[in-house]
């Protein structure tokens, strides 16, 4: 009844002309009107500007990107049919709706809180005294560039490196000889660094020239020949590359810290699990008692 999308189907057939005519009035209107201006009255009982731009904010996105001269009545159509609805004698505020009402303000006004809370500590100073805790002591450490190529036996992998020393392409060999993932794209596995791939391999990557290609080398997944293709060192990132990362991690220690001390401070008092049958969190039918 009350369904939002109705009245956007009805308003997305306003002739092109109408909507033309509307956005003079609204231009001009915008310099005057505040959230408290009156856009309808039902009954008696007015429907502000405040109340549309609540219903706008929280509009899924596909409706998000639609002009205000399409959205307009349909939000107020709906906020009036709303109204009309909770002003019938059958219409009762019921345990469950005031529930609803406390949660939500609470929710909202706990929200408004946490919003200047993360304002206040996420500074350009707060961002970068974090990034010096983070990355100040970074030491550059070697990253490695490799290719390689997997197969299940000693005397296979001997037979390719013959064939590499025979003048053989070492990617169209992965192609064609390695059963590993890495196979298709030629072997490549990309830059990684110490303790990011296992020990024997690892090792006989450290001890490689650039440009060069191993001995087989046997890991718990087969017998590998691997390439070198470069070597790079990596320091720490740039500030502007963390930037967004740590102001997330500043917010989320400081509301966290702030929720804390609020905690700490209140008078609390909660109902011991070991007191109540938790079962009844399952029991909805009581919001009708």
């Amino acid at each position: 009844m009350l369904h939002f999308t109705d009245s956007l189907s009805r308003m997305c057939r306003v002739s092109g002309l109408a909507m033309m005519l509307a956005l003079p009035v609204a231009a001009h209107a915008q310099d005057e009107v505040t959230a408290d201006t009156v856009v309808a009255t039902v009954n008696g009982v007015e429907i502000k500007l405040g109340h549309m731009l609540m219903v706008r904010a929280g509009l899924p996105e596909q409706y998000q990107q639609m002009p205000d001269t399409v959205l307009w009545d349909g939000i107020l159509d709906q906020l009036i049919q709303q109204e009309v609805l909770a002003q019938q004698p059958e219409a009762v505020e019921t345990n469950r709706v005031k529930l609803a009402l406390e949660n939500e303000r609470r929710a909202l006004v706990a929200s408004e809180r946490l919003a200047v809370v993360s304002q206040d500590v996420v500074t350009d100073e707060a961002i970068e005294a974090k990034y010096a805790e983070l990355f100040g002591s970074v030491e550059p450490k070697l990253e490695y560039n490799a290719n390689h190529i997997l197969v299940e036996t000693e005397e296979e992998a001997a037979a390719l490196v013959a064939e590499l020393e025979g003048g053989a392409d070492f990617e169209a060999l992965a192609k064609e000889k390695s059963t590993g993932p890495s196979g298709p794209s030629g072997g490549a596995l990309g830059w990684f660094g110490e303790g990011q791939m296992v020990a024997p391999f690892e090792q006989a990557v450290m001890e490689l020239e650039v440009g060069a290609v191993s001995a087989p080398v046997l890991t718990q997944f087969g017998w590998h020949v691997i390439k070198l293709n470069e070597t790079r060192e990596k320091g720490a990132p740039a500030l502007e590359e963390v930037r967004e990362q740590i102001a997330g991690q500043i917010e989320q220690e400081g509301v966290q810290a702030m929720i804390k001390e609020y905690v700490d401070a209140a008078d609390v008092t909660k109902t011991d699990t070991n007191d109540v049958d938790t079962s009844v969190l399952s029991n909805l039918e009581l919001l009708e008692e």
